[in-house]
């Protein structure tokens, strides 16, 4: 199945919004952890959901917007809803533009988005459709640890982590937990720096590493495919099952249950390590089994109980309320 070509939102673009940057001084190559400090194009950015009419039906519809710098925008539209809602898991529409001319999707129809608002118009100019901005959040965010739970971070010491330091109340990226684990649930808060003139693996780049071994990347993959060295995956060995990434400079949850690899008494490996990972509440790996450590990892592959490592890649991603329950 195929979008029809009356799609909505395979469309132009046009945004009634000023591109210049706003007087704070901001230069677009810095890494923004203040929405106060970002440019003009952060305000377009984001999820856009509602209905429109395809083959004379009213149809659920996704878009996200993503910002790309300098008044550059790329956009995806998901039929059926935003992933992880509604989106039906293969159709998409993929478009790039600017903020003064709009996003070139293939297609028929014109969209204008002003104030939150995408409304969407076929070329005789009779309004088809519209969309309003949403702002998602995980329904795990600010879980609270359960009772027996390890609190590595709470907002007021990052004492529990070596390397750890404060930015406010958040705990700064690049820090190893002075206490180990085997088997273990995590639930952890993270939050995207905004860098729009960046791509790949220079746009907010951190990682999760289990027992200092096997990572789950943490990277701005707002809008991209979803492949297994993007935001979700565990590193090089599998991507998630779908791209739950909100948007930069929006809180998320990472939830994940890892059970340690299995060693006999000569050093033998028996069992290899296996994770469940929930990204802002959705399943993104059920049980998956990890061969071996993952690319970058601080600790070699072994017996022994490992840290929890949060790699600093020279971008700046903060973490709050991070709690660990052990498993026996």
């Amino acid at each position: 199945m195929r979008f029809p070509s009356s799609l909505v939102l395979s469309a132009t673009m046009a945004l009634a919004l000023q591109a210049a940057l706003p007087s704070t001084g901001w230069s677009q190559e810095v890494a923004v952890l203040d929405p106060s400090q970002a440019d003009a194009d952060f305000t377009v950015q984001g999820e856009y959901l509602g209905e429109v009419e395809i083959d004379n039906a009213p149809t659920r519809v996704g878009v996200q917007v993503i910002a790309k710098g300098s008044g550059k925008l790329a956009g995806i539209a998901y039929l059926g809803g935003l992933p992880g809602d509604g989106w039906n898991g293969n159709e998409t529409r993929k478009g790039e533009g600017t903020t003064q001319k709009g996003i070139q999707f293939p297609g028929d129809a014109d969209v204008l988005i002003q104030d939150g608002i995408m409304t969407v118009n076929d070329l005789a100019g009779t309004k088809i459709g519209q969309l309003k901005k949403v702002s998602r959040k995980s329904p795990t965010l600010g879980a609270k640890p359960p009772e027996g739970a390890i609190v590595l971070f709470n907002g007021t010491s990052a004492d529990q982590f070596l390397g750890g330091k404060l930015d406010g109340d958040l705990l700064v990226q690049g820090v190893k937990s002075h206490q180990k684990f085997q088997s273990f649930s995590l639930h952890l808060e993270f939050l995207l720096s905004y860098m729009p003139t960046k791509s790949g693996q220079e746009r907010a780049n951190s990682g999760c590493y289990c027992q200092g071994r096997y990572e789950v990347q943490i990277l701005d993959s707002f809008g991209l495919s979803g492949e297994s060295k993007e935001c979700g995956g565990i590193y090089g060995v599998k991507k998630p099952d779908i791209n739950m990434c909100f948007p930069p400079l929006t809180w998320q949850t990472y939830d994940i249950d890892f059970t340690a690899a299995k060693f006999d008494g000569d050093g033998k490996k028996t069992a290899e390590a296996k994770v469940t990972v929930k990204h802002n509440g959705t399943v993104i790996h059920n049980n998956v089994s990890i061969p071996n450590t993952t690319t970058s990892a601080p600790f070699p592959e072994g017996p022994d109980a490992g840290p929890l490592y949060l790699q600093d890649h020279r971008n700046p991603v903060r973490f709050r309320n991070i709690w660990v329950v052990e498993k026996n």
